[in-house]
């Protein structure tokens, strides 16, 4: 799930003392001649199902 920022959310998250899956971390991903950076986490919802929340950051070269 794309969002505006993860840091509201994840504020949010912590005031309500929920755990997350995976702790936030900046990835990027190849994407044609370029690559495509977000910074993304995991939380579990009451289900069992994993979401990844997304803020995009930009783009850049390809690192190699």
């Amino acid at each position: 799930m794309v969002v505006d920022g993860i840091d509201p959310v994840l504020r949010a998250l912590g005031e309500a003392n929920w755990a997350l899956y995976e702790p936030p971390n900046e990835a990027w991903y190849r994407v044609g001649d370029q690559e495509v950076g977000q910074r993304e986490f995991l939380v579990q919802d009451p289900d069992g199902y994993l979401i990844r929340l997304v803020e995009r950051v930009g783009t850049r070269a390809p690192s190699s």
